[in-house]
């Protein structure tokens, strides 16, 4: 129960910041920090506690975010009501892959592959049909009243991405603690020998790439939301696939707490490069492809793993 503790600690100290901090900058601030960690969160979940690593997460985002946003231009929904419409919509995405994938034991490279191009696809149908925006997007209409999910001060989108990341932090906590999660992470181990211990690893990992696409959903539905605004580009572009995987994996893969270590350090390495370089085209996804690279061989368990490994080093030495 110590983590849950831990969750409700975090989730308390973020809803008092409104109360002691009133510049709109380091509200921003938090804001896409717990943004970033949601998508985090999502590839989590699928990558890092399933062992399928995902390199087309946008497909879910772009989805997510675009049902939110087609509902309320087009058909005139209420944003609360599109919502769940948004997520069911990621989660049915990550179902229908899951099952073209998985059913045929696509993994590692070739499972990233096929995300990848999935994530390709839905960015050309987006930028061809006139009910997405085609190549300008669609713009959600303004209206700052808490019953359209918009808010006149940024504390209201600080309440609205705090709830969605606790409950990506929940299922993180229950994967570690639960009868699946154990089961999930036989199949990331080694899917032959969970096969043999009688998991049925192909409903496991579909039931990963759902609640994966869920979240993701929930991350493109808020963005849509917050910045009023989706394009093709921005929806399944390349920049909030390696933002999602990217998280978790300096953070640490397979843990509660990792993919927002990851987040926070993402935000201040993409500060920091904006005030080095400036907004030039493409420099983030430059930088972060550098970090990946980095990470990977050098620090592959991430900065939870390499805190770990030093708490049982002086564990060791006290003894």
């Amino acid at each position: 129960m110590r983590g849950l503790a831990g969750i409700a600690a975090f989730a308390v100290a973020i809803a008092l910041m409104p109360a002691f901090v009133t510049s709109g900058y380091a509200l921003n601030a938090m804001i896409m920090t717990l943004y970033a960690a949601l998508l985090g969160q999502a590839w989590n979940v699928l990558g890092g506690f399933g062992g399928q690593f995902s390199f087309g997460h946008a497909l879910f985002f772009g989805t997510g975010a675009y049902t939110m946003a087609v509902l309320q231009v087009n058909f005139g929904w209420n944003a609360w009501a599109a919502l769940p419409a948004a997520l069911a919509a990621g989660g049915a995405i990550g179902a229908a892959i899951g099952a073209l994938t998985f059913r045929y034991g696509l993994r590692g490279s070739y499972f990233a592959l096929v995300t990848l191009a999935f994530a390709e696809v839905f960015r050309i149908l987006a930028n061809t049909f006139q009910f997405t925006g085609a190549g300008v997007g669609l713009m959600v209409p303004l209206s700052e009243r808490a019953a359209d999910m918009q808010f006149a001060t940024r504390a209201g989108y600080l309440y609205l991405i705090l709830a969605l990341v606790l409950v990506g932090f929940l299922v993180s906590w229950w994967l570690k603690h639960s009868r699946y999660g154990a089961w999930l992470q036989a199949v990331r181990d080694n899917e032959e020998s969970a096969a043999a211990l009688g998991v049925d690893v192909l409903r496991v990992k579909l039931q990963a790439i759902v609640v994966s696409g869920v979240l993701m959903a929930a991350g493109g539905a808020f963005y849509v939301q917050y910045l009023h605004y989706i394009d093709p580009h921005i929806a399944y572009g390349p920049a909030v696939s390696v933002e999602a995987l990217l998280a978790p994996i300096i953070g640490g893969m397979g843990t509660v707490w990792g993919p927002l270590l990851g987040a926070a350090l993402l935000h201040v390495l993409g500060e920091t490069t904006r005030n080095l370089m400036g907004d030039a085209p493409g420099i983030n996804l430059a930088v972060y492809g550098i970090v990946l690279v980095l990470m990977v061989s050098f620090l592959p368990r991430g900065v939870m793993g390499l805190l770990g490994t030093r708490r049982a080093a002086r564990a060791a030495g006290d003894a």
